[in-house]
């Protein structure tokens, strides 16, 4: 451990076009502060004007709050230039700043809370590894989350159009957005262009699309129900139609675009090594996540630090001799709600056979729920047992396997 003496804290408030780093010593006297703008060439201006104020056989460390975002160019930087650089949490900052008589905001003022932050939490502070593999995937991650939303959001402008020309549209095909259903709605984007179309013609070519899925009797079922409807045209039909084909090429090129995000994913999870995808309940897609947001496991030394990051782990409140733990609000949300989600498809039952998709877990929900739990505590107590899973998990790269249930624990 250095003595505090011979370190100088250097925090740095980040933004996208220019950071703003102020300098201090272990007294938080304020030495220097320097703004440079975001690029690599601007970085050595910030390295020069510490230097001034570091003296012979003094350390430099560096404390910034967004590693992963605007400060990610930077923390590679000083990181390949061998510095030592800290991850300083948002809130602490923040927190740092309201503490004040006088709340001020300034860049100046912020990037000075960050490093008095950096000086009195520096050992529990993680260091800044910003590894460009995880950061990659984390891109991919975030790219696929808004492509996904951008299709359901053409999806539901899909069936919002169809409700005007087939009223009993959604009793035509499994899937509104089936590869078979978009090609029947660009072709017949309304009842007006299967005008001369009969049973015969129109099961050839739900026959075609399908790989003789589709038989006659789906075309004259169709056909039927159109005329069970009644006359849905109107004035400018063809705009209209021209809105359904639109949206049918958008539909497809967002799947398009998915597929191949999913692809470039699979080649870096492939990178890795890992064997999350052999437990219940994870596929490609929730194992990007879980590394997108937890990133190098290594970084969190047990199960309990990435509980406590997860936002999953209880917070104790105490005063005199009432003690009691109370559902954290804290820590990273989306990494929680992923475990959420993975948890409930832990208690998942199959539809045909009504068995326990993870029996482990489903004999562990059931023995909660008998001593008392509420549905979501015995879901929070599964999700903290899956902490350790996938920590175990991305720790060892060794493959899932269900534990055997003891006759205890079924009963």
């Amino acid at each position: 451990m250095i003595q505090p003496d011979k370190l100088v804290y250097v925090g740095v408030d980040l933004h996208k076009q220019h950071h703003t780093a102020v300098i201090i010593d272990c007294w938080n006297q304020k030495l220097g502060e320097i703004k440079f703008e975001n690029k690599p060439t601007a970085f050595p201006q910030l390295e020069k004007e510490v230097k001034k104020h570091s003296k012979k056989g003094m350390k430099v460390v560096y404390g910034l709050e967004d590693v992963g975002g605007y400060g990610r160019a930077l923390a590679v930087y000083l990181t390949e230039k061998g510095c030592w650089v800290k991850e300083v949490n948002a809130k602490l900052a923040n927190n740092r700043r309201k503490s004040h008589v006088t709340i001020q905001k300034s860049d100046s003022w912020d990037a000075e809370c960050v490093a008095k932050v950096l000086r009195d939490e520096l050992y529990n502070l993680p260091d800044a590894k910003p590894i460009d593999l995880y950061w990659a995937i984390s891109q991919l991650v975030t790219q696929r989350k808004w492509q996904s939303k951008s299709l359901t959001g053409m999806v539901k402008r899909l069936h919002q159009q169809l409700g005007y020309h087939y009223p009993s549209y959604k009793k035509f095909f499994s899937e509104v957005d089936g590869k078979t259903a978009l090609a029947f709605w660009h072709k017949y984007p309304s009842p007006s262009r299967l005008s001369g179309v009969g049973g015969k013609e129109l099961a050839t070519y739900l026959r075609k699309l399908s790989n003789y899925a589709l038989s006659t009797k789906k075309a004259e079922q169709i056909l039927t129900l159109i005329a069970e409807d009644g006359d849905t045209s109107r004035d400018f039909q063809d705009k209209r139609d021209f809105i359904v084909k639109g949206l049918v090429r958008n539909i497809r090129f967002y799947e398009r675009e998915l597929a191949r995000i999913e692809r470039e994913i699979e080649s870096l999870m492939n990178q890795l090594g890992f064997q999350l995808e052999t437990m219940t309940g994870i596929e490609l897609v929730t194992a990007a996540e879980l590394v997108a947001e937890i990133g190098d496991i290594h970084r969190f030394a047990s199960p309990d630090k990435l509980a406590r990051f997860a936002g999953i782990a209880p917070i104790a409140v105490g005063s005199g001799n009432k003690h009691r733990n109370y559902k954290s609000k804290q820590g990273n949300r989306e990494l929680h709600d992923i475990f959420k989600a993975l948890a409930i498809r832990q208690i998942a039952v199959t539809r045909t056979k009504k068995e326990p998709r993870n029996p482990y877990f489903h004999a562990y929900y059931e023995q909660k729920m008998a001593v008392g739990k509420t549905k979501q505590q015995a879901i929070v107590c599964i999700m903290r047992k899956l902490v350790n899973v996938i920590y175990y998990l991305m720790k060892t790269k060794a493959a899932y396997v269900i534990p055997v249930v003891s006759s205890q624990e079924a009963a």
